[in-house]
C-alpha cells in the first residue's frame, strides 16, 4: 500500500523474490498526496487503503511508504495484526552507516529534519557524518512521470548533497524509481578518485521481511505465475499510466496475469 506508485519498487521486489506471489496493490488516488496532510488525516487515509486491501485477505501488508510508516504504522498494526502482519518501510540508514564514510539521506521535506528521522540517525548511524537532503517536489514529479520536473528536483537536491558522500539513502519509496537519474546527477558532481556511490533503498529488505513474517522462503528465478490486482481508493482498477513509465511498473504488468 501507498498513496500512489511509490509501492512499485517493493511490489517488484516481492515479485523478484517470489514469482508465484499474488500481488494486490492498494493506493489512494482520491487522497494523494499524503505528505501535506496532518498526521491524523494521513492515518485515516492509510487505514482506509489498508482495510480495503484487508478485505481480500492477504497474508501480509507492506506499508510501502515512509511517511505512512512514520505516522500510521501503530494504527495499522492495531487494526490488522495479528491476523495480517504489517511491515513498515524504514530508511536504510543502518546498513549505509555500517560501511563507513559520509552519508546523505534524500527524503521528503516533511521527513527531513523530523524527530523520526533524527531518531533513526541517532540510533543507527553509528557516529557517521550524515547530511539530510530535502527533496521538494521530487515524489510528486515521480508520481506523475513528469520527467522535466524530476530532473529539476533531482538537480536541486544534488546541489545540496556533499560531493564526497560515499552513500545515499533513499528515504522515500518514490525515489527508487528514478535511482539511475539521481546517480547520474550526483556522479556529475563527484571529484576524480572518489569511490563509486552506493545507493541504499528499502524495497528488497522490506520484501524479504514480509516473506519472513509469513514463513515463506525466497525462490527467485522462476517464471512469474502470480497474479496482479489493483485497488484505487478501495475500487478495483488498473495501474495508472504513469506506472508504466518505470521499469518496475512495466515488469509487473508484463509478467503477471490480471486478477
Amino acid at each position: 500500500m501507498d498513496s500512489g506508485i511509490g509501492l512499485l519498487p517493493a511490489a517488484a521486489a516481492v515479485r523478484r523474490l517470489r514469482p508465484d506471489a499474488d500481488l494486490l496493490l492498494s493506493n489512494d488516488p482520491d487522497g494523494m498526496p499524503w505528505g501535506p496532510r496532518t498526521p491524523e488525516d494521513l492515518t485515516g487515509r492509510a487505514l482506509a487503503v489498508a482495510l480495503a486491501a484487508a478485505e481480500q485477505r492477504p497474508r501480509a501488508l507492506i506499508v510501502a511508504c515512509n511517511t505512512a510508516t512514520v505516522h500510521a504504522l501503530p494504527a495499522l498494526r492495531a487494526a490488522l495484526e495479528p491476523d495480517i502482519p504489517v511491515i513498515g518501510t524504514v530508511p536504510a540508514i543502518k546498513p549505509a552507516a555500517a560501511e563507513g564514510g559520509k552519508i546523505a539521506i534524500w527524503a521528503t521535506p516533511a521527513t527531513t529534519g523530523s524527530a523520526y528521522q533524527r531518531g533513526l540517525i541517532r540510533d543507527f548511524a553509528g557516529g557517521a557524518e550524515v547530511t539530510e537532503v530535502p527533496c521538494p517536489g521530487l515524489a510528486d514529479a515521480v508520481e506523475h512521470a513528469d520527467q522535466e520536473a524530476v530532473d529539476r528536483a533531482v538537480a536541486a537536491a544534488a546541489a545540496l548533497t556533499p560531493a564526497d558522500v560515499r552513500a545515499v539513502v533513499l528515504g522515500c519509496t518514490h525515489y527508487e524509481l528514478v535511482e539511475e537519474r539521481i546517480l547520474a546527477a550526483l556522479g556529475a558532481r563527484r571529484r576524480e578518485g572518489l569511490p563509486p556511490l552506493v545507493f541504499h533503498g528499502s524495497a528488497t529488505a522490506v520484501a524479504a521481511q514480509a516473506l519472513r513474517r509469513i514463513g515463506a522462503e525466497p525462490a527467485p528465478g522462476a517464471a512469474p505465475t502470480g497474479t496482479l490486482s489493483v485497488l484505487l481508493s478501495g475500487r478495483p482498477g488498473r495501474l495508472p499510466a504513469a506506472a508504466l513509465a518505470y521499469a518496475e511498473g512495466r515488469r509487473l504488468t508484463e509478467t503477471a496475469p490480471a486478477h
